[in-house]
């Protein structure tokens, strides 16, 4: 069982960048709020279900719920939220696999979120690989260098020197870090012998604050963005489905392993938003590419060696 939270970990990553690529789409349309929402407001049927299967596999029953479970769950809704919409900001001044990069940042500060709240082991190896992974994401992000004459590496000087989806892209890694570090600490205070009941619980709870949180918002606010996501439903469903899925394999890791040494090997999803960024958005890669890509490599290497 020691080695299933690597399998939860990649099926997550390649889950949550084929939801984003979803949810990027849909931006144009709906807003960042609206495209946030979708994650959540499709998500949660899902959630419900995965649940009911698993009660329904396992016999146990529903764990009861605490104040420390209830706690640690709202922090996590109300920073995934926030995450995700700062990373949608992102996409919409860098390019798709850029934008991911910047976000993940996010292990340096996971592990000294799960080392100060939680009281997660951090090691001198586990630290190394943290750091490394992350100076290999932004070095992949860094932009090309071409002739100065040229048309496009004008427009990317100018990415390279606005502050504007650095802010974004590392806001959005800061509160996913917050977001791992409260899931990981409701799973932890549910009260069940099932580490896939403790996590399905938590991911329903979640995804129920966050339905609740951003429904509420949109009625008042925005009524018009609320309908619209209705009318997107064709769309919105899939991105509902993988992201729901996402949740639940990262959960599932959380459950079985450190949220720092999870969010280090999710570093391997840069790689799927490189696929997707080529294939689906035509969109050109970093010229550091090469070497952040063996950064990253000799990180989750060394992350996962025993």
């Amino acid at each position: 069982m020691s080695g299933l939270w690597i399998v939860f970990t990649v099926l997550a990553a390649g889950g949550q960048t084929l939801r984003n690529a979803l949810q990027r789409g849909l931006t144009a349309s709906l807003g960042t709020v609206g495209a946030t929402h979708v994650r959540f407001l499709y998500g949660l049927p899902f959630g419900v279900l995965f649940l009911g299967v698993v009660l329904a596999v396992t016999g146990l029953p529903l764990p009861a719920f605490n104040q420390r479970a209830l706690a640690w769950t709202t922090l996590g809704a109300i920073s995934q939220i926030g995450g995700t919409a700062l990373l949608l900001s992102a996409m919409q001044t860098r390019s798709f696999v850029v934008a991911t990069a910047y976000s993940k940042t996010e292990p340096v500060l996971v592990a000294l979120f799960g080392l100060v709240f939680l009281g997660d082991q951090l090691t001198l190896w586990l630290a190394a690989a943290i750091a490394l992974g992350t100076m290999g994401v932004v070095v992949m992000s860094w932009p090309k260098e071409v002739g100065p004459k040229a048309a496009v590496g004008a427009a990317v000087e100018a990415e390279a020197f606005s502050w504007q989806p650095v802010l974004y892209g590392v806001g959005s890694a800061a509160l996913f870090g917050l977001a791992a570090t409260g899931f990981r600490g409701g799973i932890l205070a549910l009260d069940s012998p099932s580490f896939i009941v403790r996590a399905s619980t938590i991911l329903a709870l979640g995804l129920s604050i966050q339905t609740a949180l951003l429904s509420t918002y949109l009625l008042i606010r925005e009524p018009q963005t609320l309908v619209a996501l209705f009318r997107a439903w064709r769309v919105s469903v899939s991105a509902g489905f993988m992201g729901a899925f996402a949740s639940q394999m990262w959960f599932l890791a959380f459950a079985l392993e450190t949220a720092a040494k999870v969010r280090t090997l999710a570093l391997i999803e840069i790689f799927f938003a490189q696929l997707i960024s080529r294939t689906l958005f035509k969109q050109s890669i970093a010229s550091r590419e090469g070497l952040g890509i063996a950064m990253i490599v000799i990180a989750v290497v060394a992350l996962l060696w025993p």
